[in-house]
């Protein structure tokens, strides 16, 4: 994602590209009223520069075949539509493509005086995002799944893409500093996958393989010297919360934890997570823990219908094997906003922004049969339901399936939204429509803004969705953790007025 065509190596590398271009497209078809019937060459060249797509004018012939034998674009009305994306302002239409706006936001950022953040097991980067909301910059992002590090770099422009790497932990944790940069890092977070957290007794969870993850994040605290950490997890991981202590403590942390729900954070479901805090400072964690509390306490709690009701219906895809299949009735990738509510969530997640474009609003495929069962349940109806009686295929284990199907209730918060979506939506299945959510609409009820799009196979959308850190939930712990940065640095000067040389 972001080379140029002149450094595209391979296959993989091309259909990227191919993608990356294709979004421009179809970003200024929404955006631009009216085509010019004439164009000047040299402007279109420029301003296909300035996008990142080439590096000099000598290859434009040959990006031009590539782009007619390898997609659907139309090369006359892409040409006339880049020659509308002015760049003399400072920024363009599309800065999150453009290669020329990305560099000045990455600019622009690390010349600024934020506290500065590495993020560990990133995913799609809605921590990130919360905490930058925050007034954090990030310097360092990882995770091991390509799609999230390609949905990272799209939403997350201002951060140095040499910086986010794709790879294992285990490589990274005792050379951390090398991409850093050595820079000071005020604070760690993340979330290390849990597969092995489950009810066993505490010694095999410690010494459960799947866990090893947390370690390292414990390794890469020691090596960064962060002041703070802030790591998340499934209450699971309650069980070795002692032992987990132990090990932050051994490397010099004071931590404390606490299981957070993210509905206290005004986000529109049940979604309770531990949640450990970490200092070198010697400040008292629990005061931090209780700031949250007390701020949380005057928000409103929000419903489903809150986060959702203003998206455009969809029916169920009915075609199989058709995930890049598009349409009004079956939903978009990216498609225009036309019906936005500004309603006190939808301000909340987008900042008070009204958004141009709604991303990910596309229905799933689903069988005749499961079609017809969304259609008969009402809200709160699940699969021990007597209406879908005649037609539940999983009768003979309904002790285990029960919860199989569940539409969903408008007027209460959402179940937890979770990376199972990505096999099925059956447990989450809309309230008024006869189809499982989007990417779109669990995107929404995890807080996640209307202007972050979630790039790789249609899937794993879901999956990056469902193993997030609601972004509103994270903002709202890095806007008390920070405070106590400034108060740090801020003391700092007072010791130390005058720098010396």
């Amino acid at each position: 994602m972001f080379k140029a065509f002149e450094d595209l190596t391979n296959g993989t590398e091309h259909k990227s590209f191919i993608a990356y271009v294709e979004d421009a497209y179809k970003h200024l078809q929404i955006l631009t009223s009216s085509l010019p019937s004439s164009i000047s060459k040299s402007k279109v060249i420029n301003v296909i520069i300035e996008l990142g797509f080439i590096k000099n004018s000598d290859t434009l012939e040959a990006f031009t075949k590539f782009i007619e034998k390898n997609s659907q674009i139309n090369i006359d009305e892409f040409f006339k539509l880049v020659s509308t994306n002015d760049h003399t302002n400072e920024f363009c239409k599309i800065p999150k493509i453009c290669a020329s706006c990305r560099t000045k936001l990455v600019t622009i950022e690390n010349q600024s005086s934020k506290p500065t953040l590495v993020d560990l097991f990133c995913g799609s980067g809605g921590m990130s995002l919360g905490f930058t909301q925050a007034g954090f910059r990030t310097i360092f992002a990882n995770d091991i799944e390509p799609s999230c590090i390609e949905t990272y770099l799209y939403n997350h422009p201002e951060v140095n893409p040499k910086r986010v790497l794709l790879g294992d932990i285990q490589d990274i944790a005792s050379t951390v500093n090398d991409y850093t940069l050595s820079e000071h890092v005020d604070i760690v977070i993340g979330g290390p996958p849990c597969q092995g957290f489950s009810n066993a007794n505490q010694q095999r969870i410690i010494d459960d393989p799947r866990n090893r993850l947390y370690k390292e994040f414990v390794n890469v605290v020691a090596t960064i010297r962060p002041t703070f950490f802030v790591m998340e997890n499934v209450i699971g991981m309650k069980i070795i919360a002692e032992q987990i202590i132990q090990d932050f403590e051994s490397v010099g942390y004071k931590v404390s934890f606490e299981v957070l729900n993210a509905i206290e954070f005004g986000v529109p479901q049940q979604r309770k997570r531990i949640i450990f805090i970490g200092n070198k400072i010697g400040v008292d964690n629990e005061t931090i823990f209780k700031k949250i509390h007390k701020k949380n306490s005057s928000i409103e709690t929000t419903d489903l219908k809150d986060a959702i009701s203003d998206l455009p219906p969809l029916k169920a895809l009915n075609i199989k094997n058709a995930t890049n299949h598009e349409s009004k009735e079956h939903g978009y990738f990216i498609t225009s906003m036309t019906n936005y509510h500004k309603k006190s969530y939808l301000s909340n997640i987008n900042c008070n922004q009204t958004p141009q474009f709604i991303y990910n609003h596309k229905a799933r495929y689903n069988n005749e049969r499961d079609i017809e069962i969304f259609s008969r349940l009402h809200q709160g109806d699940k699969s021990d339901d007597p209406k879908i009686a005649d037609i539940m295929p999983y009768t003979n284990r309904m002790d285990i399936f029960k919860d199989k199907y569940y539409k969903l209730i408008y007027n209460q918060p959402c179940k937890t939204i979770t990376a199972h979506m990505k096999f099925d939506c059956n447990m989450y299945i809309h309230p008024t429509q006869a189809r499982g959510l989007t990417p779109r609409e669990a995107a929404r009820i995890q807080s996640y803004p209307d202007d972050y799009y979630f790039k790789g196979p249609y899937t794993k959308t879901y999956m990056q969705i469902g193993n997030s850190v609601p972004p509103v939930m994270a903002k709202g712990i890095a806007s008390e953790i920070i405070k106590f940065l400034q108060v740090q640095k801020e003391d700092e000067q007072l010791i130390f007025p005058l720098s010396i040389k």
